[in-house]
């Protein structure tokens, strides 16, 4: 085996399906944001009183909720890409994620009929499965 052939990690064929399904799972996080920030919420369904809360969410909220979306969607991006970077990219989803959920649970009261519980555990499952396949990836030498 030659010292360039030996660095070399063969790219297991689970990466290609957890970058793919990942980054369609967080293709819907940045849809959502996108369609926020650009004032599409009547076009996506949402009441006047559901528009009128996304309108009031503070600032530090939606920083943390594009923390979360961006990084997500980097990391899987990244991964596919077999960068060390999807890491990175997926601790800061998470710091995102953290920020998201106590602002919206902590913080605000998130009207009744805005509530998705199993979509919450949904991305959490999510964020967290990416974070450590991402680390394993690294350290089994496959992401560079």
């Amino acid at each position: 085996m030659t010292e360039m052939t030996a660095s070399r990690t063969a790219t297991p064929w689970h990466l290609w399906v957890v970058g793919v399904v990942t980054l369609l799972f967080n293709a819907m996080g940045i849809l959502s944001y996108v369609t926020t920030k650009l004032g599409m919420l009547a076009e996506m369904g949402l009441t006047p009183s559901q528009i009128a809360f996304m309108e009031s969410y503070p600032a530090w909220i939606s920083a943390f909720w594009a923390l979360g979306v961006w990084g997500a969607f980097a990391g899987s991006l990244l991964l596919l890409a077999r960068s060390k970077w999807a890491v990175t990219a997926m601790v800061v989803a998470t710091i995102g994620l953290v920020g998201t959920t106590v602002g919206n649970y902590v913080v605000l009261e998130v009207p009744a009929d805005m509530q998705a519980p199993a979509l919450d555990v949904a991305i959490w499952v999510v964020t967290l499965f990416l974070l450590f396949y991402a680390r394993a990836m690294a350290k089994a030498g496959v992401l560079k």
